[in-house]
């Protein structure tokens, strides 16, 4: 049972909105370039992307119940699939955090170079790229608390302009610039949709908080699973709607060539003087988020190490509470990807980086969907926990169909390098019983 006071929980309308504001991060600001190159027909990848997201958050919320204080993957995982897959499914959770948090920095990076006196090129991105994730770097360094006021900071400037523009933007749409771009991907509109689906579904990943934070809910039991598919609903209705909204104004050629597609948008709307505003709100609040996420990767690389399934290192805290040691090594992991992902569009460095972090993501998700199925000793599988759990797999099934070869490849490499070495080196920590 939680120990946290009913005074500071928190209900069903604030939580649901918590989870709801993990999901809208740096998909907000690119993806709709991104997709743009595929297509309005993408309309049909955030309708499916959407029920496959509520089955797998039905998976969440259930666990949740049986598992009122979970922290980590590894708490569900480990009683009904056993040590090696809780393993996997932490590590690749972990992995995908901060290999997804450098498509948050293109994201960022991408809006914040509109206001440079620089020309948009692959060099300029990626040195901006690597300024951005080390002075996140040391921003976090400062612990915490720091972190978080600045995050509060980002959030509450840097989407009061977007919201005018989503608000004010359906006075500019134009359903023949939206019905032109279509589908100009040259295949099927099924295809699409469906080869779509793993790039947006970026924009789901943090369904999972819901249940991670489930001690500091009032009655999660009845809450949890309230917060969880409200909040996946809620995020899925913006994202659709920006989507749509944005190649409704902006021809789809235009928009998949854009950095800064909110900016490219509110300039058409409003006028030039418009493009600069837009452009640092939306910097402003990318890299609120990514320095918010970085916190988070270095807190979860602890309690990783803490279980033994990472050095030691990484589990080491600085007086203040930051994780210094463990986020050092992984923004340089962060840089190495940086330079291993540089594209000529920041619409195609995103989507190569998101393809990897959803894939990973996916390998604890499909975990904790068979850990549902299959149940445990002290907790048999009910019928409600097999169809949720099948349900879940399911889920994941069309997302890895949806994932390009050579993506699947890669993390699949990562798992088994990182299964090897867990198997190969001795543990050091404390692993979970």
């Amino acid at each position: 049972m939680s120990t946290t006071s009913n005074v500071k929980q928190i209900g069903p309308v604030l939580a649901t909105f918590m989870v709801a504001n993990n999901m809208i991060g740096s998909g907000f600001f690119l993806l709709p370039a991104t997709l743009a190159r595929s297509g309005a027909v993408t309309v049909f990848s955030w309708l499916i992307g959407t029920v496959l997201a509520v089955a797998l958050g039905g998976a969440f919320a259930r666990l949740a119940r049986q598992y009122p204080d979970l922290t980590s993957p590894d708490d569900y995982i480990r009683p009904s699939l056993g040590r090696d897959m809780g393993f996997l499914a932490t590590t690749a959770y972990w992995l995908s955090s901060w290999i997804g948090n450098n498509a948050i920095a293109v994201a960022a990076i991408g809006y914040l170079v509109i206001l440079l006196p620089v020309s948009d090129g692959p060099g300029v991105q990626l040195t901006g790229q690597i300024l951005l994730i080390w002075s996140m770097l040391a921003l976090n360094l400062l612990g915490p608390r720091t972190i978080a006021h600045f995050q509060s900071f980002c959030v509450v400037f840097g989407l009061l302009p977007i919201a005018a523009v989503l608000i004010a933007g359906w006075a500019y749409f134009d359903s023949s610039i939206y019905f032109a771009g279509w589908n100009v991907s040259g295949e099927s509109d099924a295809a699409v949709a469906f080869g779509s689906l793993a790039t947006v579904f970026w924009a789901f990943i943090g369904l999972e908080t819901g249940a991670m934070v489930a001690g500091v809910v009032r009655n999660p039991k009845r809450n949890v699973p309230i917060a969880t598919l409200g909040g996946i609903l809620l995020a899925g209705v913006v994202y659709m709607v920006s989507s749509v909204l944005m190649m409704g104004i902006v021809p789809v050629e235009e928009l998949a060539e854009s950095s800064a597609p909110f900016a490219l948008v509110a300039g058409q709307m409003f006028g030039a003087w418009a493009i600069p505003v837009i452009a640092a709100a939306a910097a402003l609040k990318a890299t609120g988020t990514l320095g918010g996420w970085l916190l988070v990767t270095g807190e979860s690389g602890a309690r990783a190490a803490h279980r033994g399934f990472l050095p030691r290192f990484f589990g080491h805290l600085l007086p203040n509470g930051a994780a210094g040691q463990g986020l050092l090594a992984v923004v340089i992991s962060m840089t190495i990807i940086a330079f291993a992902t540089v594209s000529d569009t920041v619409g195609t460095q995103f989507e190569t980086i998101i393809n990897m972090a959803v894939t990973l993501v996916v390998v604890a998700y499909a975990a904790a969907g068979l850990s549902l199925l299959l149940g445990n000793p002290e907790r048999p599988a009910g019928p409600r926990d097999r169809i949720l759990g099948m349900c879940a797999l399911l889920a994941c099934g069309l997302l890895v169909w949806s994932t390009p070869i050579d993506t699947l490849m890669g993390a699949l490499i990562i798992c088994l390098l990182a299964w090897a070495a867990y198997r190969g080196f001795p543990r050091r920590g404390q692993t979970a019983k």
